[in-house]
């Protein structure tokens, strides 16, 4: 949890501190664990402590058959986080959507 603080939490609430000593924070956060171990719920605390709007993305729902709806479907929710900024984007069952890579 205390990562969590450190690399989500003080960024978004300080975000002059962080310019002032030339340190980007991260761009992104992965929560993995199984079902029902409380990813959700951490992110919208997260934005709910920090006063960020929180956009909750159910990764099979964003997918379509048709060619290139599904990137549009994504674009078009990072656009409307990125008006509403700042935002927490979470993405639930990523698993889902993002191909299973070779090792």
């Amino acid at each position: 949890m205390a990562q969590i603080r450190e690399m989500i939490e003080l960024p978004l609430r300080h975000p002059t501190l962080f310019k002032t000593l030339g340190v980007k924070p991260p761009r992104g956060v992965l929560l993995y664990g199984p079902p029902g171990s409380g990813k959700t719920l951490i992110a919208r605390a997260v934005a709910n402590e920090t006063g960020a709007f929180f956009f909750l993305i159910n990764g099979p729902e964003i997918m379509s058959k048709m060619a290139g709806e599904a990137e549009g479907n994504l674009r078009r929710a990072f656009e409307e986080a990125e008006k509403n900024a700042p935002a927490i984007i979470f993405i639930d069952e990523i698993d889902s959507i993002a191909p299973k890579r070779d090792k």
